[in-house]
């Protein structure tokens, strides 16, 4: 399995498991302790197997887990965050978004403003979705629910997962750069608490548009960079199949982005990946954000709005060396 990337990796675990299955019907079947025997040690193995390859993935088994087809989405997570999750639509200038859900929601009884950007699981869902690419609309949506919550007091919690803003000309047209730049800027002088969670993909500006936050918070394979490492091969190489190379030299993993003071926490997903329990991993994300929203809580907007500059101010390290 050395030369396997995730997805392969995922096939041939499958194919174990199958047989794993069949032995155990068998054994049932027949009533033989030797049967169950054999299931248990291939299920051993393949435990041992996977905890071995998750402990060497490369960056684009990350990109690759990030992206993957049952990873949970935002509207997958919101059921196990909160109770009396309320969707609120539209932005008032233009329409609704579907690739960006939110509303009103109770965490452990304390209200909060909950937004996070959806892909889709079938086409149809992803046409609705817009494959998870945010139009101006749903970036103006998002500002109206957080300029809610900061009315209310209520804190901010956003859910990343998105592989960048939407590049067509109708939002180049309604002000897609704008209503990115307008989120950044209000979002720095929030005066309530917020956290982001990136779940999945944290793609440029389409993440940060909802993503200027207290605290920053990755789930552990999911990403954040720049572009994605397909646009990135294309430009440095012209060869966008090069794109496992260039999520090597973009240090666009949750440990490459906790080490340089882009995210806050890693959340630790289960073995194999959030899809294969999202209610755990629902569960880990639920208790970070109520640790970190009872550290933020406790500030007042003056000592939190000073914390949060201080923290934006911080972004970036120089080496600079004298000239020969």
């Amino acid at each position: 399995m050395e030369d396997m990337n995730i997805l392969e990796f995922e096939q041939a675990i499958a194919e174990l498991n199958l047989e794993i299955g069949k032995l155990r019907t068998a054994a049932q079947r027949e009533r033989r302790s030797d049967g169950e025997v054999q299931a248990n040690a291939l299920e051993k193995r393949r435990d041992e197997l996977t905890t071995q390859f998750f402990a060497r993935l490369e960056p684009w088994d990350e990109v690759l887990l990030a992206r993957h087809k049952d990873r949970p989405y935002s509207l997958d997570y919101i059921p196990f965050l909160t109770e009396d999750f309320i969707e609120l639509h539209g932005d008032r200038l233009f329409g609704d978004d579907g690739a960006l859900v939110g509303g009103m929601a109770a965490m452990s009884g304390d209200p909060v403003i909950l937004i996070g950007q959806q892909k889709g699981r079938d086409l149809k869902e992803r046409q609705k979705r817009n494959f998870g690419y945010v139009r101006p609309e749903g970036y103006r949506k998002a500002l109206r629910l957080m300029q809610l919550g900061e009315k209310f007091r209520r804190p901010i919690v956003t859910l990343v997962d998105t592989p960048g803003a939407d590049p067509n000309v109708g939002s180049e047209e309604r002000g897609i750069s704008e209503a990115i730049a307008h989120n950044l800027r209000e979002m720095a002088a929030l005066r309530t608490p917020t956290i982001a969670v990136i779940i999945g993909e944290g793609g440029s500006g389409g993440a940060l548009g909802i993503a200027v936050a207290d605290r920053v918070l990755m789930l552990e394979h999911s990403i954040y960079s720049v572009i994605a490492p397909e646009g990135c091969a294309s430009i440095l190489w012209r060869d966008p199949s090069r794109g496992p190379d260039a999520a090597k030299a973009m240090r666009i993993t949750a440990k490459d982005a906790k080490r340089l003071g882009l995210a806050d926490e890693i959340v630790t997903e289960p073995l194999g990946g959030a899809h294969h329990d999202p209610e755990g991993t629902a569960a880990a994300i639920r208790e970070a954000l109520q640790r970190h929203l009872n550290e933020l809580s406790a500030l007042s907007p003056s000592a939190l709005l000073a914390q949060r500059f201080a923290k934006l101010r911080g972004f970036g390290q120089f080496l600079s060396a004298p000239f020969a």
